[in-house]
């Protein structure tokens, strides 16, 4: 089946089209027209796309599904129809499944389970074996078979050497390391970051040098050894000045943040909502804002929608006693269109691909299909009865956002 957009914005700064006026030609595979005027039989859909945007799929690198091992909190197929309807072509798996995404095999096994899906499946790999912080997991052959990088998910590196031969190793395949950015003896059992807010609350807290001491210690390794670091999930204002003193030194260092941070502060956290129990924890309005001006000026590369699925069991509980995490798919560009603008939004999402060496898929005649179509004015409610994930733990739930994925080609 074609489809015709007819008079529809694109927006995609490496295309030839970028905002201008189209009318743009589908069909499964490719666009196969783009002009200001496409006269077409009455066998395609045609669909008056007049307000609306049209630009390539979306790729976030830092999405937990619950498959393999917990599929109660998510199952594969089912989050990749999430992602697909969220506007994500690609999307990038962390490795603390059960079993742990620690050898080539299990990488291949994902790729051939789902080689059929619309949404391209891809694997951040554990940097150590069974995610233990010991002993190195087999890295070039999980490179080999596309693992985009390394991670022990949410566990910090307590051994500086380990992290300094890592380095060292990857930089002969030019292997991206993440290091997750928490010194977890300061950290210890906090449940909170530390703040006139948690004293109000009376939850156990920790100081924000528990993620910069990290990160300060992580730099000066990347300084000695070279290489590629990633530093995923910043959430302090003391990171981004680091980060971007790195990046002026010329070191090979790029980070994320969460969506979560750049939407909410501490503040949030007065009614115990177990779903605004995050890690890294939400933080102050000095932090936040810092963040948001980082991500602006690209010192902070990608925002990501940091979904982490919990089933109700692990939510449904004493904020103490409930795990940290939000599904983040769904309110993705609502919230990013929000804060950001319909265009800047769009220019820091695709930022993402760049950081992992991916394809930027682009809207040009005979490219293959991988498209979004937006309502980017759309007021609308994020209502947990119309959460399409298997866990319903979000941090969105009754926020009004600005601007909808209505569509997606890929």
């Amino acid at each position: 089946m074609k489809t015709l957009l007819r008079a529809v914005n694109i927006i995609d700064a490496k295309s030839p089209y970028h905002g201008q006026k189209k009318d743009v030609l589908i069909d499964k595979k490719k666009i196969i027209e783009i002009s200001d005027h496409i006269e077409v039989s009455n066998e395609f859909e045609s669909i008056d796309a007049a307000g609306l945007i049209l630009t390539p799929g979306f790729f976030d690198p830092n999405v937990h599904l619950g498959e393999p091992g917990f599929e109660e909190r998510e199952t594969l197929f089912n989050g990749l129809k999430v992602a697909e309807k969220s506007g994500f072509s690609d999307i990038g798996i962390v490795a603390s499944t059960q079993p742990i995404i620690d050898q080539a095999y299990l990488i291949e096994n994902l790729m051939q389970k789902t080689i059929s899906t619309k949404v391209k499946l891809h694997v951040v790999a554990a940097l150590t074996k069974g995610l233990q912080g010991e002993d190195l997991a087999e890295l070039f052959e999980m490179h080999k078979y596309g693992a985009l990088g390394f991670s022990d998910d949410y566990l910090p590196i307590k051994n500086a050497n380990l992290l300094k031969i890592a380095l060292q190793y990857t930089k002969n395949f030019k292997g991206l390391v993440h290091s997750y950015p928490l010194n977890s003896d300061i950290q210890g059992n906090a449940q909170v970051h530390e703040s006139p807010t948690s004293t109000l609350l009376g939850l156990k807290s920790a100081p924000s040098i528990a993620e910069s001491l990290q990160v300060s210690r992580d730099l000066e390794i990347l300084a000695y050894t070279g290489g590629r670091l990633h530093i995923p999930l910043i959430s302090t204002e003391a990171s981004v000045a680091l980060i971007q003193a790195a990046k002026s030194k010329g070191l090979e260092v790029s980070c994320s943040v969460s969506i979560n941070q750049l939407y909410f502060t501490d503040n949030s956290l007065n009614e115990f909502n177990t779903n605004f129990k995050l890690q890294p924890p939400l933080r102050e309005e000095s932090d936040k804002q810092a963040l948001i001006n980082g991500v602006k000026d690209g010192v902070i590369d990608i925002v990501t929608s940091h979904h982490r699925p919990i089933n109700i069991e692990h939510k449904f509980l004493e904020f103490e006693h409930a795990k940290s995490g939000s599904i983040g798919l769904e309110s993705y560009f609502g919230a990013m269109n929000q804060l950001f603008g319909t265009e800047k939004a769009i220019e820091i999402i695709q930022r993402s691909r760049t950081t992992y060496q991916l394809e930027t898929p682009t809207i040009k005649e005979k490219e293959s299909v991988s498209l979004n179509l937006i309502d980017p004015t759309m007021e609308w409610t994020f209502s947990k009865d119309e959460i399409y994930s298997k866990s319903k733990n979000s941090i969105f739930i009754d926020k009004t956002l600005k601007g909808k994925v209505i569509k997606t080609f890929n």
